[in-house]
């Protein structure tokens, strides 16, 4: 069906930014729905963000203003844009698209 791999993760500075990529194979131009999820050291996985096919995107509120998801459905890519990174955004960052499917991750360190 649909195969998703993660890559753009990391060791930044607080401040920093980074550019989360999701390379999907399959029937991706279909997909109405795809997000970014994270999961920090000993905590669950939780949505960061999401966007449909109509541009409509959402945010976890501690993002907002600082990430900018997005998608080239020609290129079948899920982008996550991540600016003024803080240390709470360290995670292993997952893409996810409607139906179930998962990647397996990219690291994201925000530290000195």
């Amino acid at each position: 069906q649909v195969q998703l791999m993660e890559s753009g993760g990391g060791l930044v500075q607080p401040g920093g930014s980074l550019r989360l990529s999701c390379a999907a194979s399959g029937s991706i131009f279909s997909i109405n729905l795809m997000a970014w999820y994270r999961q920090a050291p000993g905590k669950e996985r939780d949505f960061v963000a999401r966007i449909f096919l109509s541009g409509i995107t959402n945010y976890r509120d501690s993002v907002k203003g600082r990430f900018t998801i997005s998608r080239d459905n020609a290129k079948k890519m899920l982008y996550l844009q991540m600016n003024n990174l803080k240390p709470e955004d360290t995670a292993v960052y997952y893409c996810y698209t409607e139906g179930g499917n998962w990647g397996q991750g990219t690291l994201v360190t925000v530290s000195e």
